[in-house]
């Protein structure tokens, strides 16, 4: 099918009625507008016309000469999307070339987007889509571009926002505002086979440099790129129990404190003392020929990891399911309820085994420990701990011990500086939640990218999007 203008305008007895909007291609001067197939099976408006340009104003770059029309060339550009129907921008570009030194100028269009065959407002749209968040599959479907294209576009556009350019190539944009407090932490890259490092601000949460690799060069570096004048007003750096991350900071800069949350120590207390535990008494029972206590150690990990809070908690949780599920309902649910009584069993694994009760005490001590506002005194509860675990004879609890002792000045710091790394767990949570998204992100830098501005991004919860105008 093919349109003229005539016989769009002459469509509507009354053309004042119509909506006019505006296309956004400037100096596009449209001819006609047909419908055609693309290769993937979809209709396609294309917009046929020419660019209104004025002959005089292209002039010779070089001697100022009145150049001549030498050669044109077709051009299609993918406009904006009409529904589910794609749409291009068909014309000429012409060549110009000067009668008196031979030098030929190419005609520009002024709507065409740089390096991609797109409009301006193509480009604009794909951009803003990805702004808000959408993936890169959910903006190629939307906009009719390919995959690769909007990477690419997503990928300039983040360079925009987060490098500059310097003599060795571009580089990450230094901090806009003095950070007060850090946190650092690794993630893997690569199915395991790679890990990366970010810093973080703790009190907004953005990352302010990403790297790949977990060792001291990754500290060396971020100092260096943000200087030494810039890291004097940081007080203390929030990270897990890489003596690599700790080294580096106290050599570079000593006057920062790093401090290791209450989430780590429990983290380490959980897998390598209570659950290394379990397995030893899960064995000793086996084969002293004790099935019933190897049965009741089965399939604990959860609720000896767990506090008492947390087992209420469940349980309250559970009761809810079962009252829910016994009562009439519109719909009929067939689903096993979750099973309560962890409380019980918990004290029932408590009172059958010393050093599981032994590693309970320890568990409450460490949250007694964290609400310490003076470094004496948690000093005193940390140095009670270190001594019950010695106190059992036990390798793991010894274990234990002496890692609270090796970390002990960063470990009480928690009671003058009273920070953490919750923001850094939930940027570890969003890392995972893009590489899932996407598949997996095989350029590095991309990916980085993508992190940074999901830093950055606000979390809006129920926005009023029929606000628009208020």
């Amino acid at each position: 099918m093919y349109y003229t203008t005539n016989q769009v305008q002459n469509a509507s007895a009354d053309f004042e009625k119509c909506l006019v909007i505006p296309s956004m291609l400037t100096d596009f001067v449209n001819t006609g507008t047909s419908v055609e197939a693309t290769k993937g099976g979809k209709e396609a408006y294309c917009f046929h016309g020419d660019l209104d340009f004025d002959i005089d104003n292209y002039r010779c770059p070089d001697c100022n000469c009145r150049t001549h029309i030498h050669n044109k060339y077709p051009v299609r550009l993918r406009h904006l999307s009409f529904g589910g129907h794609v749409s291009f921008v068909m014309l000429d570009k012409h060549r110009f070339i000067c009668p008196e030194c031979g030098r030929t100028v190419m005609q520009r269009i002024p709507f065409k987007a740089d390096h991609h065959n797109i409009t301006q407002e193509l480009l604009t749209y794909t951009e803003e889509l990805l702004r808000f968040g959408f993936t890169n599959k959910q903006v190629s479907e939307l906009t009719g571009l390919g995959q690769h294209t909007v990477k690419d576009i997503d990928k300039a556009r983040l360079e925009r926002l987060y490098t500059v350019q310097t003599k060795d190539g571009i580089a990450l944009k230094k901090p806009e505002k003095q950070s007060k407090y850090l946190a650092i932490d690794e993630f893997k890259l690569h199915n395991g086979y790679k890990y990366a490092t970010h810093i973080i601000d703790l009190e907004t949460g953005h990352i302010l440099w990403i790297q790949e690799g977990k060792k001291k060069q990754v500290v060396y570096d971020f100092i260096d790129h943000v200087g030494l004048d810039w890291m004097d007003g940081v007080e203390a750096v929030a990270c897990d129990m890489n003596s690599d991350f700790q080294e580096a900071f106290e050599e570079k800069c000593p006057h920062i404190q790093p401090v290791f949350d209450h989430f780590h120590i429990v983290k380490n207390f959980n897998d390598k003392v209570i659950s290394q535990v379990r397995k030893d008494e899960q064995r000793r029972l086996l084969a002293e020929g004790d099935t019933e206590g190897y049965k009741a150690l089965k399939g604990s990990r959860y609720i000896l990891t767990s506090n008492r809070e947390t087992l209420a908690r469940k349980d309250l949780q559970a009761s809810k399911v079962v009252a829910e599920l016994t009562a009439a309902t519109l719909f009929p649910v067939h689903s096993v309820a979750p099973k309560g009584g962890n409380q019980e069993r918990y004290e029932a694994l408590l009172r059958s085994n010393r050093l599981l009760f032994t590693a309970d005490l320890v568990k409450e001590m460490l949250l007694d420990a964290y609400k310490c506002d003076s470094e004496i005194r948690m000093a005193e509860k940390i140095t009670a701990i270190i001594d019950t675990c010695n106190a059992t004879d036990n390798s793991h609890f010894r274990w234990f011990a002496k890692l609270l002792d090796s970390h002990f000045e960063g470990i009480i710091a928690h009671a003058s500086l009273p920070i953490s790394s919750g923001k850094m767990e939930g940027i570890n949570n969003k890392i995972k939640t893009l590489r899932r998204q996407a598949y997996g992100l095989p350029d590095d830098a991309y990916f980085f990218l993508k992190l940074i501005d999901a830093s950055r991004r606000e979390y809006v919860r129920n926005p009023a999007s029929h606000k628009l105008f208020h």
